[in-house]
């Protein structure tokens, strides 16, 4: 499990305050690069030895909750001699700088230096020594930072592109706003409950959207309370492809629950594996849960995927992003 999760709220809190300046960026190249890759600009020796091992357990972990074994970011190691106009343009930097005789020590974060939406972090040390040291003291904050710059790019296309037909149903049952990009349609509603989801030939990225009644104390965020809530929500309401079949939360590995905080929202994040009883499927799912603004209900966002031929790192990341997307519905003036 992701050990920036843990002090996630305090990560969004810095990163999603900063506000970019259009004058400047609306002047810069669209970033190029693929959605999960970073480009570190590291010299060989570096890369070969301690700080490059920091960067790789930090930033190339197992992604949580995958069936196989997927990187949580792929990197790409460039020298400084060749870091040019190319490199320069990727969605995702991190620049490694070693001066003995530098101002300061210390990693700088910045957005749209060279294109947008881009996201860099520069590592600031006197030292390889004091660099190693900073990227380990500051990892979490570092994977974080790239975390969240992917979900942003994700929201942002999801605006964009918005399949504006859900806002009702969605508002209806959360009073809130969720930002589903166009394919997603809507398979199944009721009073308590939504099933909206992009089903193509061989993969489904899924959100579930339901709400039950709070007890009003710490039960109502333990893993046992959602998990249990959570199966029964399911059997009722998503079904398997075989008579009787149903979907379930499997405890084959025990789910995980991590308190966040995004945009001034508090919640609940629990990430674990579901499966079908009676039959064989499944992946993984990610759920915000969080309490009705009258503090009666408890609101559930639930975001799984189904991509047995795939790896499903990109796929997880694009309809946990939705979630992310999620405001409260602001009053007509």
């Amino acid at each position: 499990m992701r050990k920036y999760l843990i002090i996630a709220a305090a990560v969004l809190a810095v990163f999603t305050g900063c506000r970019e300046k259009k004058d400047k960026t609306s002047l810069l190249p669209n970033v190029s690069g693929k959605a999960g890759e970073i480009v570190i600009q590291i010299d060989r020796e570096n890369w070969e030895g301690a700080i490059g091992s920091a960067f790789r357990e930090i930033l190339a972990e197992d992604c949580p909750y995958l069936a196989q074994r997927e990187p949580l970011f792929n990197l790409i190691n460039v020298p400084p001699a060749s870091f040019g106009s190319m490199f320069r343009m990727h969605r995702n930097i991190i620049i490694l700088r070693i001066d003995p005789q530098g101002a300061s020590e210390g990693i700088k974060y910045e957005k749209n230096v060279w294109a947008r939406p881009q996201s860099v972090a520069q590592v600031n040390a006197f030292s390889a020594e004091s660099a190693l040291a900073l990227i380990r003291e500051n990892g979490a904050l570092l994977a974080e930072y790239f975390e969240q710059a992917e979900r942003d790019r994700i929201i942002v296309n999801s605006i964009r592109y918005e399949e504006g037909s859900l806002r009702p149903y969605v508002e209806k049952l959360t009073g809130g706003v969720l930002h589903f990009p166009s394919g997603y349609k809507l398979k199944k509603t009721t009073e308590d409950f939504l099933w909206i989801t992009d089903e193509k030939q061989y993969t489904t990225q899924t959100v579930l959207i339901y709400r039950y009644p709070a007890l009003g104390d710490a039960r109502d965020f333990s893993v046992g309370n959602i998990i249990s809530h959570r199966n029964s929500v399911m059997e009722r309401n998503v079904p398997g492809p075989s008579d009787g079949s149903y979907m379930t939360t499997s405890m084959y590995v025990e789910p995980s629950v991590a308190s966040l905080r995004y945009h001034n929202r508090d919640f609940m994040q629990t990430r674990g594996f579901w499966e079908v009883h009676g039959d064989y499927m499944g992946g993984p799912f990610v759920s915000h849960s969080f309490y009705s603004q009258d503090g009666k209900d408890i609101i559930v966002l639930e975001a799984f995927v189904y991509a047995p031929r795939y790896d499903k790192r990109q796929y997880l990341r694009q309809v946990e992003s939705i979630l992310y997307s999620f405001e409260w519905k602001k009053d007509e003036i």
